[in-house]
């Protein structure tokens, strides 16, 4: 289960004097939200708000401002980068789940040196798995990573700078969480083994496969490219996504091989907001994920900012880096 905070968000509403609250919630929350507005209303008599709008993380923080007084932002931590606004409260939803030693013999598969990475929601456990790695004879590091990272050993699915920050140390890194976006940030971003451990299932498996599945995908796509002779450079709105200087940077550098760009801003990067452009490929400068985990989606090739280095010939395959935003 996942912590709500309801009563620490009914004190803040109470001693921010709040008359109106909008509420985001990521797609998995969502089915809790009208439970939530309810309890709200209830206990302060505060107008909700549900902010229908996909949300994928902090990156996708709502303007509130002109239509409530503030906002609850769940499922995610705060970006350092973007600044603090105190009529904003994340309530990150940390788990209860937690490790037992009856994980040590899946554990004992990792190598000597390991580094430690989890999702929000289960940062809370990188001290219970660093007990037991150490129980067993491994050495054990957490990386802190850069300004757009809030917590020691925690990874975005845009951001492994806390694996970066550690990885001449360790021979592997565990992630600790659900899924595959998030570990598959760390995967594409360095390049040493990700074992993820599921702390509810407690499944234990190698990220290899599904990585090298990816990779391979996105050559195809960079070979695709390379014949392109007009491209369309996309910019997201929002506020954790927009990359503006390096989407003009990219412009001047097609342009300057004699090709042709055009740059188009966008709230949802979808199939139908780009079929109507005539342009032989997309470079996109928002969540690089939408490139590296939709790419089937799209009916022409879509790269990333360094994968646009490659289609042209400015860097090779063999340096290919996940594209990552930076604070």
């Amino acid at each position: 289960m996942f912590d709500f905070q309801l009563e620490n968000i009914v004190a803040w509403i109470r001693d921010g004097g709040y008359s109106s609250v909008a509420l985001q919630l990521p797609e998995g929350l969502k089915i809790r939200a009208t439970e939530i507005s309810d309890y709200l209303s209830e206990k302060t008599g505060v107008d909700v708000l549900v902010i229908g709008l996909p949300c994928y993380g902090a990156c996708d923080l709502f303007n509130y401002k002109g239509k409530t007084d503030a906002l609850v932002h769940f499922g995610h931590s705060p970006i350092p980068s973007q600044g603090f606004d105190p009529n904003v409260l994340y309530i990150e939803s940390r788990s209860d789940a937690d490790l037992s030693d009856d994980v040590l013999s899946a554990l004992d598969a990792l190598p000597q040196k390991v580094g430690l990475l989890a999702t929000i929601q289960y940062l809370d456990l990188l001290p219970k798995a660093k007990s037991l790695l150490e129980s067993i004879g491994r050495t054990v590091f957490i990386g802190a990573g850069d300004q757009r990272i809030a917590y020691p050993g925690q990874v975005l699915g845009c951001n492994c700078s806390a694996a970066e920050s550690i990885l001449d140390d360790v021979d592997a890194f565990l992630f600790l969480g659900e899924g595959d976006f998030h570990p598959l940030a760390a995967a594409f971003g360095v390049r040493k083994e990700i074992f993820v451990l599921n702390p509810v299932t407690k499944e234990f498996r190698s990220m290899s496969e599904i990585r090298d599945r990816i990779l391979r995908k996105r050559f195809a796509a960079i070979q695709s490219a390379k014949d392109s002779q007009s491209f369309l450079v996309i910019v997201c709105s929002k506020i954790g996504q927009d990359r503006s200087s390096e989407a003009d940077a990219a412009i001047s550098k097609i342009r300057s091989k004699g090709l042709k760009a055009y740059k188009a801003v966008m709230e949802e990067i979808t199939p139908m907001s780009l079929m109507a452009y005539r342009v032989d490929a997309y470079v996109n400068t928002a969540c690089p994920r939408v490139a590296m985990d939709d790419s089937a989606k799209y009916d022409r090739p879509m790269i990333t900012l360094t994968e646009l280095d490659i289609v042209l010939g400015e860097k090779l395959w063999d340096s290919y880096q996940f594209d990552q935003i930076r604070p």
